[in-house]
């Protein structure tokens, strides 16, 4: 738990900090019986911080729900948008809406889940060394105000990454035109936010608008519904095409373990692999057809 919660202090911990404990112990592959007991754990020590320590005004672990553990995906089922139709989609994203556009182009060019891309500061982004600090990320149904911001999926996903150059003058851009919003909109911008993707107001972008505008764009781009997560599977690909290694995709995709990228990407892999190879039979077949010609 210590790596999870970090220096939280007690006081800190909400409700809504650990249901997002909860279901993040779920989502790394914890059966609901083990994920029951550290909860019971948790709330027991709760329960004597508030009394008789007087420490906390009320247990945050009352309440919680255990999720059950969903069965995992077979291999095969990884949705992504094809190499071939991502300028497709780039072009109708920019045609759409331009927030939109920067936004989804980002978390191809990253891999960056969304909420990680939502929590981006202007801070989180180096021009001179073209990186980008990955260390939050938003919680769009926040139960309260100071729980916006959150800790990353895993310990492991907080990482700072390297971006394209065509990425970072895109990204330039782009600050000049939230720097217009904030001299408009003068006083009403929330300022303090400082977000990179934003409302025009500088407030979050909301989850169901990113929703409804991945689905409209990928209609207009007669490409399948996919969800806006296989954008991070979109880039994995990408990478993989480009002949980037899994240990590389581990760290750039802030990934527990390697088993976990071997496991989501092997088949991707194993295709790649089964081309390349068809390709070097098919080019040693002409080369000895043309031999034996000769």
């Amino acid at each position: 738990m210590v790596p999870y919660f970090k220096n939280l202090k007690l006081k800190d911990l909400t409700h809504n900090r650990h249901q997002k404990f909860i279901n993040h112990l779920s989502e790394q592959g914890y059966i609901s019986r083990t994920i029951e007991l550290v909860h019971r754990t948790l709330s027991s020590a709760m329960r004597f911080a508030e009394n008789p320590l007087g420490k906390i005004s009320k247990n945050p672990c009352v309440g919680a729900v255990i999720p059950k553990r969903q069965s995992r995906k077979k291999k095969g089922e990884l949705k992504y948008i094809e190499s071939d139709q991502i300028a497709t989609f780039l072009k109708v994203a920019r045609q759409d809406n331009y927030n939109h556009w920067i936004f989804f182009k980002t978390l191809i060019f990253t891999g960056m889940r969304k909420g990680e891309a939502a929590a981006l500061k202007w801070k989180d982004v180096d021009f001179d060394k073209k990186t980008i600090s990955i260390n939050k990320s938003l919680d769009f149904q926040p139960l309260e105000e100071a729980d916006l911001f959150g800790d990353t999926k895993t310990y492991e996903s907080e990482r700072n990454i390297k971006i394209s150059d065509e990425l970072i003058e895109e990204l330039k851009t782009h600050k000049q035109y939230i720097n217009q919003n904030r001299a408009i909109f003068e006083d009403g911008y929330l300022k303090d936010l400082n977000l990179v993707f934003c409302r025009q107001d500088g407030s979050p972008l909301p989850k169901s608008t990113l929703f409804n505008a991945f689905n409209r764009i990928l209609k207009n781009a007669e490409i399948e519904k996919l969800p806006i997560h296989s954008t991070r599977h979109t880039h994995a690909v990408l990478l993989l095409e480009s002949g980037a290694s899994m240990k590389f995709i581990q760290k750039r995709l802030g990934h527990k373990t390697m088993a976990v990228t071997s496991d989501t990407y092997s088949h991707i892999s194993d295709k790649l692999e089964n081309e390349a190879m068809d390709n070097f039979t098919n080019y040693m077949e002409k080369m000895t057809t043309k031999t034996d010609k000769n």
